[in-house]
């Protein structure tokens, strides 16, 4: 028999895990088979950190789970207080007050019988709220980044504004990541322009200026958004427009924002020297983003 394979983090051997309104452990965390995200990938999700005690902006990403929610049509979503509790419950419940990262998870439910209508979901929705001990996925050597030839989906098929869980897309493009010996890959829209990697969005910076995507075809990331909030707070001149993948490659400065990994500089992308190391911006961005970490965030009971 095959050993089970090393956790990236071994405190994570024991956790708990809140399924279904109630915690269980690690190995009894589980959905039905008819479950919407197991018939077809059918739920929405949100990714928190924690910071000192606190989970960063779990407001604003429980506002997005509900848009995302309602914009596939669930039925009787819970509250965000409701699930705001289940967040803080489960960490309590792990001890995790730093350093730990969830995956929250709302499926459309458990289906009466297989099938794609949502005519079959009777139980209601299905709540996961998965929190691990996880740093930032990222280095600090700098990312390598590949164009990717998988398109990033705009409104005219699914909207990328709907933080569903069917990324399909993203992970052929992590693939070929993954087989260039890249860190991620980036991903053009259907017209060419960049729209983000296959996990995170993505900003340049040309003569001083800030430059991203507008969310067209990509995610409005919760921390996309706070790096623009403290960016112009600061006085620093910031553009959201079309960008093309010349610019990226001709860039002073490249870096990518995601909860999971946070504020990660570029050093290549498709073997075009952007940086030898994290730029002045991005380092400055970085200090004030750290900053708004420790300010900012829903406490977690002790």
């Amino acid at each position: 028999m095959q050993a089970d394979p090393l956790l990236p983090d071994q405190r994570n051997a024991n956790i708990l895990v809140h399924v279904g309104g109630r915690l269980v452990p690690r190995e009894e965390a589980v959905v039905s088979v008819f479950d919407s995200s197991v018939q077809g990938g059918d739920a929405v999700w949100e990714g928190l950190r924690v910071y000192d005690g606190k989970v960063f902006r779990l407001r604003e990403h429980l506002a997005r789970l509900a848009d995302s929610a309602k914009a596939l049509a669930f039925a009787d979503i819970p509250a965000s207080a409701q699930i705001e509790h289940a967040v803080l419950e489960t960490l309590r419940a792990n001890g995790m007050r730093d350093g730990a990262h969830v995956r929250l998870t709302l499926t459309r439910g458990r289906k009466t019988t297989s099938g794609m209508s949502p005519k079959f979901n009777r139980h209601g929705c299905t709540l996961i709220v998965l929190a691990e001990w996880k740093a930032p996925v990222y280095g600090q050597g700098g990312l390598t980044l590949v164009a990717s030839s998988v398109r990033r989906n705009g409104p005219s098929s699914i909207d990328s504004k709907i933080h569903h869980n069917n990324l399909i897309n993203n992970i052929l493009a992590k693939i070929e990541a993954n087989n260039a010996g890249a860190d991620d890959a980036l991903m053009l829209d259907m017209d060419g322009y960049v729209a983000e990697t296959n996990a995170t969005n993505v900003f340049l910076v040309k003569h001083g200026v800030l430059k991203t995507p507008h969310a067209d075809a990509c995610l409005p990331g919760i921390t996309r958004g706070v790096v623009l909030e403290l960016a112009r707070g600061a006085g620093l001149p910031c553009e959201e427009r079309r960008l093309s993948l010349m610019e990226f490659h001709t860039a002073d400065e490249v870096f990518t924002t995601g909860t999971m990994g946070e504020l990660s500089w570029v050093r290549t992308i498709d073997g075009r020297a952007i940086s030898a190391e994290r730029g002045p911006t991005t380092t400055r961005l970085c200090e004030l983003f750290r900053a708004d970490t420790r300010r900012e965030g829903v406490a977690i009971p002790l």
